[in-house]
This record gives C-alpha cells, sequence and structure tokens, in this order.
C-alpha cells in the first residue's frame, strides 16, 4: 500500500522587522492561514556586514544582528501561534531583502502569498512595498498582499 501525497497547504510569507506595520501585516496573515487551513513563514533579513570593518568586529556585529532577529521572530511566531494554534516556519537570511525574498520563494513552491505591511509615515511605505506597486519586472513571481499599516485588529480579522 502506497501512501497518497500530502495536499499541500499554501504558505502566507511576512516580512517580519520592528515596525508597526509589520504586526498588522502578521496579523492578517495569521487571520488568512487560520481561514484557509494554511501556514505563515517568517521572513527577517538582516543586513550584512560592512566589509570595511576589522574581522572581529564583524563578526560581533553579525552574532548580534542574529541574536536580535531571533528574538524578533520569537516574538512574532508567538503572535501568530496565539492567533492560529500553529507554530509558524522561521527564516533568518542575511543580504538585501528584496533579494533575500525572491530567494526563498525560489526554494520554497508552496509559498503562494507575500503579505506586506505598508507603512504610514512620511517615509513612505517601504521599499518591498514600493517595488510591488510600481510593478518593476513583475517584481515577485507570486500575489502580493498590501495591508494598510493604519488598520484597527477588528478591521484586520473582519478582512482576513
Amino acid at each position: 500500500m502506497t501512501d497518497a501525497p500530502r495536499p499541500r497547504r499554501r504558505k502566507f510569507l511576512v516580512v517580519v522587522d520592528e515596525t508597526p506595520e509589520c504586526k498588522v501585516a502578521l496579523r492578517f496573515a495569521a487571520r488568512r492561514a487560520a481561514a484557509t487551513n494554511g501556514l505563515v513563514t517568517l521572513l527577517h533579513v538582516i543586513s550584512p556586514a560592512d566589509p570595511q570593518q576589522w574581522m572581529a568586529v564583524a563578526q560581533i556585529m553579525r552574532d548580534e544582528a542574529f541574536r536580535d532577529a531571533e528574538a524578533i521572530l520569537h516574538q512574532a511566531a508567538k503572535e501568530v501561534n496565539e492567533l492560529t494554534g500553529v507554530v509558524p516556519e522561521l527564516e533568518i537570511r542575511e543580504g538585501r531583502k528584496k533579494d533575500q525574498v525572491l530567494e526563498l520563494l525560489k526554494q520554497d513552491p508552496d509559498i503562494s502569498v507575500l503579505i506586506l505591511g505598508a507603512g504610514t509615515g512620511s517615509e513612505g511605505p517601504g521599499p518591498l512595498v514600493e517595488l510591488a506597486a510600481k510593478g518593476v519586472g513583475n517584481a515577485y513571481p507570486i500575489p502580493v498582499t498590501i495591508v494598510p499599516g493604519s488598520l484597527s485588529n477588528e478591521t484586520v480579522d473582519a478582512l482576513a
């Protein structure tokens, strides 16, 4: 008797940082995943160390950045778990955000939607949102949901 292949569960990818709009995107992704029996993947990208710095100092800074990334992801994972009852997948990458998002999308074909929170400040919506909004060369190979960073939890829950 052969085991039938398990149906793929679609994954919602959230690029996690410490911005207020990220919390809104995180909640939206968790609610969508719960409503559709999906999963959430959380990605945090750290900037590479400056190659001009001494190697020992650069390694210390890199280690600190990874520890900070782990703390940020674990807090986000706790929020997702509280909302969905499911433990999300966690990814820490080093490099440019756009490049790391695209690389993860290549490596994980189950990721089917990228959820981005749009900033509400004077700095603009954020570089990943700007890239998606401009549609530069079909910036991402999957659908992108841009969630306004100003939405309340109640509004997000109603929309998702």
